[in-house]
């Protein structure tokens, strides 16, 4: 008998340990938390990232177009079997067999010369041929150094206009970074008060449906002894029916809020969210001057701007560069040959060349100017665009400024709306009781309670949005008073 009893104790043990473990995990999750979550995890910060990761790559390229380049160019080998045409002395034609082996080999250093938009480069080369067949023999030729300038002439300094509008579009996209991680924070602001609403709306559906089986118990009785009327008793049951209903689609609807914000942050499935209503709202009113400073400075606009500016320029500066075109081409060194490798590098002699090449249209039917004029017509539409665009968005944070300034105020309001309507509704349960008030004046307590309940969520979602879409504009803390920023190398690299 006491093995039976013992059996059924660890069973039941065991069994409990089971139903401990197949529970799921109640995770409590405060804004601030779920915000965190999100840069470091949600899809939308790591397509951020990457975006990110591009502009700094084409910077750092644009970085080393500025810099030395070394470089080795060789052929090893060519081998020549074929028949040329030679030209003779008399004039004549003739075919002569060219059976050879050659190998080439050169090394160059090149440098931009960004002040003039030429370039300038260094270079050392070796040539082996070895003529096959009947007398074969080898013949070596060197050219030990070499110096070579291409340099244009009047034409479009484009290295000049690159090296001042890369710098600002790396600046414009580490911006643009910034705000798209803000822009991740007021979608997990928009989830965390969605699902917070729906706890909320579930948490008032119970309390609604615990109260309405209540109260139609107690009518139950009150019928039996002829308090109420068969009227009331029958809209106390089709109140406890619509409570059941409410309850039914409050939970349904926490389900689908708390999939939506547990995908978006990247939780397991396993995981329940339990939101934590932010309690505390600082106090805090903001200046519409300082709000715009902040923003032309700090905002991916203002960066983008100037950066449409310097383009709208450089597409003119080219246009007017294309009307003539003069490069000057030189090239100084040595070079020496012999049959032997050693000999090639002695003996050397003089190696110039240069040259000026002139393009300059004598009839083109206008079709340059033309095209300066259309760049011109271009960049005015340009200048134009950013005018308005600028009026739009100083107008878009003035707005969010008023609204934000306006919610401190709202939210109290609300908050103290709902103390009011909870004691109302508690209030109207008591005196319902006692029979003082009807049905149709609890039902109206308990709308007004639940009304008052969603406006205070929903304020309190208006204050932190306001808050957080200013923060996005302007890229700067106005409770801590610092500037968003981030170590843009470390995230590249990671």
């Amino acid at each position: 008998m006491k093995r039976i009893y013992l059996l059924l104790a660890v069973g039941l043990f065991l069994w409990g340990e089971g139903k401990a473990q197949n529970e799921t995990p109640v995770v409590d999750l405060s804004l601030p938390e779920a915000i965190r979550l999100a840069q470091l995890q949600s899809v939308d910060a790591a397509v951020a990232l990457n975006e990110l990761k591009t502009a700094y790559w084409e910077y750092r390229t644009h970085r080393a177009d500025q810099l030395p380049e070394v470089t080795f160019s060789g052929s090893l080998p060519n081998y020549y079997q074929r028949y040329n045409k030679y030209q003779k002395e008399d004039g004549s034609y003739t075919f002569v067999k060219n059976n050879s082996l050659e190998l080439n080999g050169e090394l160059s250093v090149k440098q931009n010369i960004a002040l003039t938009g030429g370039q300038i480069a260094l270079n050392s080369d070796l040539s082996f041929t070895r003529q096959l067949g009947t007398g074969a023999f080898n013949e070596y030729m060197s050219v030990p150094i070499g110096l070579t300038l291409t340099q244009p002439i009047f034409g479009t300094n484009h290295q000049k206009w690159r090296r001042r509008i890369e710098p600002v579009r790396y600046k414009e996209a580490k911006a643009a970074y910034m705000e798209s991680v803000e822009e991740v924070t007021i979608r997990t602001i928009n989830y965390f008060f969605n699902l917070l609403q729906a706890q909320e709306t579930l948490r008032n559906a119970g309390q609604n449906l615990e109260n309405a089986h209540k109260l139609y118990d107690i009518a139950i009785a009150k019928r039996q002894i002829g308090h109420i009327s068969e009227m009331e008793l029958m809209r106390l049951k089709q109140s406890a029916l619509q409570a059941e209903s409410a309850h039914t689609a409050a939970q349904s609807n926490l389900n689908a809020q708390m999939f939506q914000l547990r995908a978006f942050l990247g939780l397991s499935e396993q995981e329940t969210i339990q939101p934590l209503v932010p309690e505390f709202a600082p106090s805090l009113s903001l200046d519409y001057k300082e709000v715009l400073e902040m923003a032309l400075e700090n905002n991916a606009f203002a960066k983008n701007i100037l950066r449409r500016q310097m383009e709208a320029e450089y597409n003119v500066a080219t246009a007017k560069g294309n009307q003539r075109s003069i490069e000057l081409f030189a090239s100084i060194g040595y070079t020496g040959k012999d049959q032997a490798m050693r000999g090639a590098y002695r003996d050397l002699m003089d190696n110039q060349i240069v040259e000026v090449g002139v393009t300059i249209p004598l009839l083109d039917w206008g079709k340059r100017k033309g095209q300066v004029k259309v760049a011109e017509s271009n960049r005015d539409v340009v200048l134009s665009r950013i005018r308005q665009e600028q009026m739009h968005f100083n107008q878009n944070i003035y707005l969010w400024v008023e609204r934000f300034n306006n919610q401190a105020e709202q939210l109290r309001i609300a908050a103290e709306v709902d103390q009011l309507a909870e004691k109302r509704y508690q209030t109207s349960i008591e005196t319902f009781m006692v029979g003082k008030i009807s049905i149709l004046d609890l039902n109206d307590a308990q709308n007004s309670k639940d009304n008052a309940r969603a406006q205070h969520i929903s304020e309190l979602y208006y204050f932190w949005n306001y808050y957080y879409n200013i923060r996005s504009l302007t890229l700067y803390d106005f409770f801590n008073r610092r500037t968003l920023d981030a170590d843009f190398e470390a995230l590249v690299r990671n």
